[in-house]
Parts: structure tokens; C-alpha cells; sequence
């Protein structure tokens, strides 16, 4: 039996052709109702400009954006990184910093430059992510996360993607790429939002899953 005849067909597509937050979504969605479509369902469709003034509105607009072009329900993440000693940078430009053909390293390099004579009780920093959902050209309900850590000296750990491994966690003592993918979904920004999501996906699953019998049983009726 295929995953989706498992889950009564509830699919939902994430917005996202990063690789990283692929797996890291999937993970979070193990348990749910839901078969997780990735990046082979926005083949061939055009990705709207991330130009929103804060991660929400950037995870709207790909959530509609992307809703108005397939027919399940989309998941859109905008997610990044905040340093206080760099005003909150690079935040909604944490993908696009340092221009569009950088590596994860190019973009953790200038971080480090940028704090180079910033001492450790000043390196303050926080990830936020922001989680849309969206059908047929409509949000339906929006969820943020977000974790307090601090800026190392230099990238540690091998796990991960992104800023990962110059984020050190305080409570766990170890950056983001030192963790475990379980412990780093337990902490993270990410699975912060998606747990809070998880009830309202819990609930529309039953909607549609309600909707859908309703419907059936009305054709067997001849209704």
C-alpha cells in the first residue's frame, strides 16, 4: 500500500526547493496525516520573487503563489537568521546575502567577518521562521518559531545546512550542526512553528477527510 492510500490521499506540497528544509519538513511530518510532496511538484512552475519586507510576508506570498498552481495544500517556509550586533542582518536576505551564486560557506564567512572583533557576550543572534498554508489561492493560517542562541567564532559541526554550524544553542551546548537531526527538530525555529501547526493540520485533515466521505456517500445516493 502506497504512503498516500495510508493517509486517505491528503497531500501537501511544500514551497521550497531547498533540500534541507525538504527533509527537515518531511521529518516533522512523519506522524501526520499527511504525504509530503517535494520539489518535483513545483516542476517547471515559476518561483515568485522573495521581495517581502519580513519572513511572513514572503511565506504568504510563495504559499499563495504556489496554490493558485497545484491542487493540494501548500506549505510555504521563509526562514533566516538575526544578528543583533548586525542590526537583525541578514534576516529576510539570510538566502540572498551575499548574491545568488554564494555557498552556504560564502554566506557564514561573511557573518564571521562582520563580527570579527565582536566579543562573545555580544553575539547574540536568533533564527525565525514563519510557516504559511495555503489553498487555491487562499491562506488559511500562518505559524511562527523561533530560538535564542549565539554567533561562534567558527563554523563547528558537519550536520545540517545553512547558518547551522556557527548557531550555538546555550541549553544543549553545541551549534546546530553538532546536534542530531531528532535533537536539532526538538530546538529548532522550524519545528517550533510546525508544532504549533501541527493541531490545525490535525483538524483540517479531518475536515477534508469528513468532506470527502460526505461527498462519496452522496454519489452512492445519487445525490
Amino acid at each position: 500500500m502506497s504512503q498516500g492510500a495510508r493517509r486517505g490521499g491528503l497531500r501537501v506540497c511544500l514551497a521550497t526547493r531547498n533540500p534541507g528544509k525538504v527533509r527537515e519538513l518531511a521529518a516533522l511530518l512523519e506522524e501526520s496525516p499527511w504525504q509530503v510532496l517535494g520539489p518535483e511538484a513545483l516542476e517547471g512552475l515559476e518561483a515568485p520573487a522573495e521581495d517581502g519586507s519580513s519572513f511572513e510576508a514572503n511565506a504568504r506570498k510563495k504559499a499563495l503563489h504556489y496554490s493558485r498552481l497545484v491542487r493540494h495544500l501548500v506549505m510555504a517556509d521563509d526562514s533566516g537568521l538575526e544578528v543583533e550586533a548586525l542590526g537583525g542582518q541578514p534576516g529576510v536576505r539570510s538566502a540572498r546575502i551575499c548574491g545568488p551564486s554564494a555557498t552556504d560557506l560564502d554566506r557564514m564567512r561573511w557573518i564571521l567577518s562582520q563580527l570579527e572583533k565582536v566579543p562573545w557576550e555580544e553575539r547574540d543572534a536568533r533564527f525565525r521562521c514563519v510557516i504559511a498554508f495555503a489553498l487555491r489561492g487562499e491562506i488559511l493560517a500562518s505559524f511562527e518559531g523561533e530560538v535564542e542562541g549565539r554567533i561562534t567564532f567558527e563554523p563547528e559541526g558537519s550536520a545540517g545546512f545553512g547558518y547551522d554550524p556557527i548557531f550555538y544553542y546555550p541549553p544543549m551546548d553545541m551549534t546546530f550542526a553538532e546536534m542530531t537531526a531528532a535533537e536539532k527538530d526538538r530546538v529548532s525555529h522550524r519545528g517550533q512553528a510546525l508544532e504549533r501547526a501541527m493541531g490545525w493540520l490535525e483538524d483540517f485533515a479531518r475536515h477534508l477527510q469528513t468532506k470527502s466521505l460526505k461527498k462519496g456517500s452522496s454519489r452512492r445516493r445519487g445525490g
